[in-house]
């Protein structure tokens, strides 16, 4: 199948590529390097440009014959989004659309969609199942949500079938750990302990220590990104039975924040200092997924579990680019 992947360059993006390449797929990456690393994704079929220009998009669906789009396109920094909500509605709604109206131009109906645990905000019980109430708490968690819905309405034309995927925390490495996180800003938990191993920041902070969780600190569900891709694939061949699907993908299973500390230390063979802070506004204490209806609905499983291994790819492309990527 020939396959578009938008935001093809970046972390997902690269990682899903590379799985689509060793299945026999097709992939064509659409990134306008905003965020991305042209690095990452070899001699992939590369077009560099912006989701907001309708033209670009429609020959690109044409003169690749796309079959299938998906989306990694997205920003993804909930402090930037209250900061600056109207970039977040300009590239992750207005872009999103604009893609999803080139694709029913073209008559390329098969869509799946990077979504995000934000969509639930602040849950009232966890683990989180799908049917749990969207009440996103910050703009980058509702502009996820009003992609959904602009998808769910399009899909009722006949016209779009997709998968709305909703993310909890990817980690690792893919491809052997060739494909790593290259974020710039860094925010997530786990590069973030990695630089400090690394000896890039001087501490890691851990921001509340007094949450009711076994040692006092925030739980998340870490989720390897090679099992976050596979579970892609299944949902783009699930296509063609079903024309809507919503689904949860993490392990089911909670960290602390000092496990994930801890881990680093013990698979880096690193110490570094550890700074206790205040609690971050919005922080939910506890936040796991059920991912029961993936597997059952999509016969998903999981490969890497357990948050060693994750961090232990993680550590391995880390080591080896410990400047990141090149471009």
């Amino acid at each position: 199948m020939n396959v578009l992947v938008c935001g093809g360059a970046g972390y997902i993006g690269s990682n899903m590529t590379a799985m689509l390449a060793s299945k026999g797929h097709n992939p064509i990456v659409l990134d306008n390097l905003s965020k991305g690393h042209k690095e990452a994704i070899a001699d992939t079929p590369f077009i560099k440009g912006d989701l907001g220009d309708y033209e670009t998009a429609v020959k690109v669906l044409k003169d690749y014959d796309i079959e299938a789009v998906m989306h990694f396109a997205a920003f993804i920094e909930v402090g930037e989004s209250v900061e600056k909500p109207l970039k977040y509605y300009q590239n992750n709604v207005c872009n999103t659309h604009n893609l999803v109206t080139a694709m029913e131009a073209c008559g390329v109906g098969k869509f799946v969609f990077s979504s995000t645990a934000a969509v639930y905000g602040m849950p009232e019980t966890v683990p989180i199942t799908e049917e749990l109430a969207k009440k996103p708490i910050n703009p980058y968690g509702q502009t996820k949500w009003d992609v959904e819905r602009m998808c769910h309405f399009q899909s009722q034309t006949g016209r779009l079938r997709y998968a709305a995927l909703r993310y909890f925390n990817a980690a690792g490495a893919g491809n052997d750990g060739k494909l790593g996180e290259d974020h710039q800003p860094e925010s997530h938990l786990i590069p973030l302990i990695i630089e400090a191993a690394m000896g890039k920041r001087d501490s890691i902070k851990i921001y509340g220590t007094d949450y009711p969780t076994e040692d006092g600190t925030c739980v998340r569900d870490y989720i390897h990104i090679e099992d976050l891709c596979s579970a892609h694939l299944l949902a783009l061949q699930k296509l063609d039975s079903q024309a809507e699907q919503v689904y949860n993908l993490g392990n089911g299973k909670g960290y602390s924040v000092r496990q994930v500390i801890d881990t680093v230390k013990r698979v880096s063979g690193k110490d570094f200092k550890v700074e206790e802070a205040p609690r971050r506004p919005g922080d939910p204490a506890v936040l796991t997924a059920d991912a029961s209806k993936a597997k059952t609905q999509l016969g998903w499983t999981t490969k890497y579990p357990e948050l060693t291994k994750i961090v232990e790819t993680a550590w391995k492309w880390h080591s080896q680019n410990p400047d990141g990527y090149k471009d």
